[in-house]
């Protein structure tokens, strides 16, 4: 079930990087520990490559769970959420709708469609924090299908690329999308990896399999428990550049629920000894200078917790916990870096302890 807000109950529910080449994650899957379960399950282990990134899906099975038939259905899948959603695809169904005309009705397939239902509401909740039409800016800024830059811009460059943005400037029909503006482009790399964590979680449960893990660059679903009946651990990186992957800010126990964390401190450019992160702030077209270094969100599915994520760290801190507060079934942890260099959590009301 999709969050809901208590504010509003009447929202309609729909059911980062991303495409780029990125090999470290801001959330770290933990070892799950030495409990042992007597039982006739097995643990089956399944790794691979999607959308620039590596997955891993732990299925705790009986005997007639085929791990290799897993495998070639869970990459087939993969390959089908990349064909739809990556920019770096001329083919791919977003490419093909940032190049649609002015007004030209679009066909989307049902992906699209559940993801970019997901957009919408991210984008009303965080008040445009989150925008899935910065392709203009992210590219600019070298976060996506251009190289890096080499100094910074002027106003009137970013103010130029500012005009072609806005979630706002395209209609969303029911199986369809028309473009207001002609220049305005997708870009669903905040959220694309959770929604695939969330197709191959639905791809297991179709097999009858109720305990699992779906981890893809970090975006991570937990679905029943692990042998022992113990809920999955999973960990929070130290949101610290140049950390090694396993050096853990927090871990937490996961049942049911997906974990998707935002950070600055794993893709970023360098100007004049200056680090400025890949996340663009849509109302300012420059990289987020919040002082927020970390966001994390636990919900019940992941393109929803990745793109909120992402909203958070756009957001002041103060904001983005109020929002969250006032969510049913999501938390945050928010970490902020402190003048001084040392870090600063804000949870939510019922973000759980560090285990």
């Amino acid at each position: 079930m999709d969050p809901v807000t208590k504010i509003n109950n009447s929202m309609t529910h729909f059911k980062k990087i991303v495409f780029s080449l990125v090999f470290l994650s801001a959330l770290t899957l933990l070892a799950e520990g030495p409990s042992v379960e007597a039982s006739a399950l097995k643990k089956h282990k399944l790794t691979g490559f999607t959308m620039g990134t590596t997955y891993a899906v732990t299925v705790m099975g009986d005997r007639s769970v085929d791990a290799g038939l897993l495998k070639k259905r869970i990459d087939s899948r993969l390959a089908m959420v990349n064909k739809s959603m990556s920019i770096f695809s001329p083919t791919s169904e977003i490419s093909l709708f940032n190049r649609s005309k002015k007004n030209a009705l679009f066909p989307i397939s049902p992906d699209f469609a559940w993801v970019i239902g997901q957009a919408n509401q991210l984008h009303g909740l965080t008040g445009g924090a989150w925008d899935g039409t910065l392709k203009p800016l992210v590219d600019f800024w070298g976060f996506g299908t251009k190289g890096a830059i080499t100094q910074l811009p002027a106003p009137d460059q970013i103010d130029g690329l500012l005009a072609q943005t806005g979630f706002n400037k395209i209609d969303i029909l029911e199986n369809a999308l028309q473009k207001k503006v002609a220049s305005v482009t997708l870009d669903l790399g905040s959220i694309a990896k959770g929604f695939g964590v969330d197709a191959v979680a639905r791809l297991i449960e179709e097999t009858g399999v109720s305990r699992f893990i779906v981890e893809i660059g970090g975006e991570v679903y937990a679905r029943g428990t692990k042998p022992g009946n113990l809920p999955w651990t999973v960990g929070i990186s130290r949101p610290e550049k140049g950390t090694a992957v396993g050096s853990l800010h927090r871990s937490i126990q996961l049942k049911d629920m997906a974990l998707a964390t935002s950070g600055d401190y794993r893709n970023f450019v360098t100007i004049d000894n200056k680090s400025y992160s890949h996340i663009i702030d849509p109302t300012t077209g420059y990289p987020v200078d919040t002082g927020v270094v970390s966001a994390s969100v636990i919900a019940t599915n992941c393109t929803f917790a990745d793109g909120l994520a992402t909203a958070l760290m756009v957001m002041p801190p103060e904001k983005g916990v109020r929002l969250v507060n006032q969510l049913d079934t999501v938390e945050c942890l928010i970490v902020v870096r402190k003048k001084d260099g040392t870090f600063m959590d804000w949870p939510s009301d019922h973000f759980p302890n560090s285990q």
